[in-house]
């Protein structure tokens, strides 16, 4: 029976507390959390804003929406080092035991998009690179199954392949600026060519580059509660999100208005590299399934209430082959802008709480009785949420800043009209992490 037991034990730790004898180093988490950003269908995300706008005006949206991004996700990821604790566990905190089922669904829901819209654009790549159209269905449940088997293995196995796919991915992310400007002659000239993609507006374009990894970066603490220190995590969360993302978004960007392409498949076409580019591009994505799958697996634990994760994971997969098979790649941008509207006021709503309710002290799971519905806490969050919908839909000012913005500040405002609201505590020791 001992035995039987201690292997179902998820070493992980989904449902509790990461220990202080668990903790890694900048180099293990960062090369996690760049194996994440480091994800090649984010140069198609940069390759529609630029072919829209043009050099110029690409190049500051792009530096902005990635630094609003990953200021974001490097405070989510301060979050996660100082409680130990995943992002939907945090929910539990923040929404209740029941809202934390919805934070679950909707932050696990939205990986499996992920996932299935990664397998999709893997089996385009080949589909297209060997002129294949019939074996279409084929790759898609090949690498979606292939790539939900090392995301079982959990945080070391998603490292190893992370420490393989980063020298490679940002070879091919400087190789293909490189090249870009080589096919116009100078960055000059690659600045007089004309937007010529569909015309979009910048407050959309911002919602795209932060939507890239909205719903990751908001999962991020699933990862940064593995640090040594918030100092490691901040770092880690910032380079991967402002800069792993950055150069995948100008990467991207810079394919498109030099060869007059936003399909980055077709622009290595063009460029001759398809053959290696595959190979990079498929280690790349990867690495970024791995963490979908790692994520969705984590909110499957926390919303049926288990230890391991790994049902969830393979459950989620396969799911997910199933959208891939059925072509989710098609709807890659709006899904982008939904999570930029989405996913952000529901961070922006826990970065609230933890700051102003519990400022900063949040008490240890077994030390909590756990509400069912924080009713104040979810109205933040709804009113956060219809702000970044209502400003997407007239063009108005940055959405997914607008919705973390409002939804952190309305917190203390709710928690104030609505009174006794909160958990009932046990004991006043803080979680020491």
């Amino acid at each position: 029976m001992g035995k039987s037991t201690n292997q179902t034990i998820d070493k992980d730790y989904p449902l509790d507390h990461v220990p202080q004898s668990a903790r890694v180093g900048l180099l293990s988490l960062g090369a996690v959390l760049l194996g994440c950003t480091f994800f090649s269908p984010t140069m198609v995300a940069g390759g529609q804003v630029a072919a829209a706008f043009g050099l110029n005006r690409f190049m500051w949206i792009m530096l902005l929406g990635n630094l609003i991004l990953g200021l974001y996700v490097a405070i989510m990821a301060v979050i996660g080092t100082k409680t130990g604790l995943t992002s939907v566990l945090l929910a539990r905190y923040t929404l209740g035991l029941g809202g934390a089922k919805w934070a679950g669904f909707l932050l696990g829901g939205t990986q499996l998009g992920w996932y299935a819209v990664s397998a999709a654009y893997v089996a385009e790549i080949f589909v297209r690179a060997f002129n294949m159209p019939s074996s279409y269905l084929f790759w898609a449940i090949f690498w979606s199954l292939v790539m939900g088997f090392t995301a079982v293995y959990g945080f070391k196995g998603m490292a190893t392949v992370s420490y393989l796919a980063i020298p490679l991915i940002l070879i091919l992310t400087i190789w293909t600026p490189v090249l870009g400007i080589r096919q116009v002659g100078s960055w000059s000239a690659l600045g007089d060519i004309a937007p010529s993609g569909d015309a979009m507006s910048i407050t959309t374009a911002l919602t795209i580059i932060v939507g890239t990894f909205a719903s990751m970066g908001t999962q991020v603490t699933n990862w940064s509660r593995f640090a040594k220190s918030t100092a490691i995590s901040f770092i880690a969360a910032l380079a991967a999100f402002f800069l792993g993302n950055g150069l995948m978004i100008f990467a991207g960007g810079i394919g498109a208005i030099a060869f007059q392409q936003s399909d980055i498949v077709e622009v290595f076409l063009q460029m001759g590299i398809i053959f290696w580019a595959l190979i990079i591009l498929t280690i790349n994505i990867w690495t970024t399934n791995d963490a979908a799958a790692y994520a969705f697996g984590m909110a499957g634990s926390e919303f049926f209430n288990k230890e391991d994760k790994r049902p969830y994971i393979i459950g989620g997969v396969l799911i997910a082959t199933v959208l891939a098979a059925t072509g989710a790649y098609n709807f890659f941008i709006p899904f982008l802008v939904a999570l930029g509207i989405f996913i952000p006021p529901l961070g922006g709503t826990i970065i609230g709480d933890y700051l102003f309710i519990w400022k900063t002290k949040m008490p240890n799971l077994k030390d909590v009785e756990f509400k069912s519905i924080r009713v104040a806490n979810i109205a933040a969050y709804i009113i956060g949420t219809v702000t970044a919908y209502l400003t997407n839909k007239y063009a108005m000012g940055i959405p997914p800043l607008q919705g973390i913005i409002v939804s952190a500040l309305m917190v203390p405002v709710m928690n104030t009209l609505i009174k006794n609201d909160n958990h009932r505590i046990k004991t006043d020791t803080p979680i020491q992490a």
